[in-house]
Formats: C-alpha cells, structure tokens, sequence
C-alpha cells in the first residue's frame, strides 16, 4: 500500500521532531505522534517489560503494531499527513540494537509504503536532553539519525535532512520544501 501524502519525519532521539510535529498540527496538519514514548509509559503503567532498557524484542514487536495501526488508522486520509516515525524506524531500531529482523518486519516496511519523501532531523547537541522515557547518551543519538538515514535510504527514501534552525523555520522548510516540490510536479 503505498501513501503519496504521508510524510516521515525521522532521526534519532532528541533532535526535535516531536516538538515540530506539535507545530504542525498547530497549523492544521494531520500529524502521528510516535508510538515509542506511548509504549514506554503504558509498560510502566502496567508493570510491563516490553521497555528498550528490559525486553528490546518486545518493544519492538509493539512498535511495528503500532506503526502498522497508525498506518492503517490513516489509509483513507487524502490530506498531507506528518508520521513521528514511521515503519522503517522499528526496522533501523532493530538493527541498531543487534536484533535478528522477523519476517513480519522486513514484510510490512515492503507493503507500508510512504511518500519517497523523509525528513531526517539530525542530532543537535544543544537541544538534547535525556529523561525517563529517553534514557539514550548523546552519541547513541547520533548512531540511531545514522541507521535511520541508512535504512530509509536502502528501502529506497530520499532523505532530506531538516536543518537546524528553530521551531519556526525548520517547519516553514519542510512546509516550502513539500510547496516546491508540488509546483515541479514530484
């Protein structure tokens, strides 16, 4: 199933994505927030491992779910639509950590196609910060924008790294970048 009007906005953690899909929506954008986060405070609700620091192929099994829910929550939608990670990224989170890739994975990140179009928001030291939910050092950081960049690019993504600029202006980019791409017909 491949979706011309979702759009990934990538990279890895603490670079800024979720707080400029916040302003997306803020503009009238349809917009996915990550399932990561969701995940985390649910398995802490509940007592469960599925948690990057306790059961890694858990989480990343839920992940997909969600990934997948997300997508198919959003199939009939016709207007722009921004994902906070998309199926890919549980694939790049896979390999990443050193987890052997399932059938189901490599499967869904063939069939859930999104635009050829992601944004990759790259690692920005001055704005990183770690919390519970985000336990991951800078350099870790680093590595995931890296594999991010890789596996999108191998599933055949062109990806377009998002300056670092504020709130603002990195939204106006992707927001002109889409505009401009539209009058060139891409």
């Amino acid at each position: 199933m491949y979706k011309p009007n979702f759009f990934v906005v990538t990279g890895g953690p603490g670079a800024g994505k979720t707080t400029v899909m916040e302003e997306l929506r803020l503009r009238g954008a349809v917009t996915v927030a990550e399932s990561g986060r969701c995940i985390i405070r649910e398995q802490l609700a509940s007592g469960g491992d599925a948690l990057p620091w306790r059961n890694t192929r858990k989480y990343s099994e839920l992940m997909l779910q969600y990934a997948i829910r997300d997508f198919e929550n959003h199939k009939e939608a016709e207007e722009l639509c921004f994902f906070d990670r998309g199926i890919p990224d549980v694939l790049g989170y896979s390999r990443l950590i050193g987890l052997n890739e399932w059938d189901e994975l490599r499967s869904a990140a063939s069939c859930y196609r999104y635009n050829k179009r992601v944004f990759l928001f790259p690692p920005w030291r001055e704005i990183y910060c770690t919390d519970e939910e985000r336990k991951q050092d800078f350099e870790l950081a680093v590595e995931t924008c890296e594999e991010m960049k890789r596996t999108y690019g191998a599933l055949g993504y062109t990806v377009t790294p998002v300056p670092l600029l504020s709130v603002r202006e990195r939204t106006d980019y992707m927001l002109d970048f889409l505009r401009k791409e539209k009058e060139c017909g891409r």
